[in-house]
């Protein structure tokens, strides 16, 4: 299993980069978002849930996300699902 990062939710936006802060909503589609933080509970991440098992997809309301657990180690930044499910 991959190291993951938690990246907190201010004001609607997580750290993605260094050099990038990115709405929370571009994390439901992203590779590298693993899980969600929702009221404390970790929960998977829409994008890994729709690429592993799409019908059990979890409905989360991405205002509510207060933190992301982000496996993106090397710092490649956000990369969409539609790379691996097209």
């Amino acid at each position: 299993m991959s190291e993951s990062r938690r990246l907190t939710v201010v004001r609607g936006r997580v750290r993605c980069t260094e050099k990038e802060s990115v709405p929370v909503e571009q994390c439901r589609l992203c590779v590298h978002s693993s899980r969600v933080v929702v009221r404390g509970k970790e929960l998977p991440s829409p994008a890994r849930a729709y690429c592993s098992r799409c019908r059990d997809a979890p409905d989360i309301d991405m205002t509510k996300v207060e933190a992301v657990l982000c496996d993106d180690t090397g710092g490649e930044g956000f990369r969409s699902i539609a790379t691996i499910i097209s």
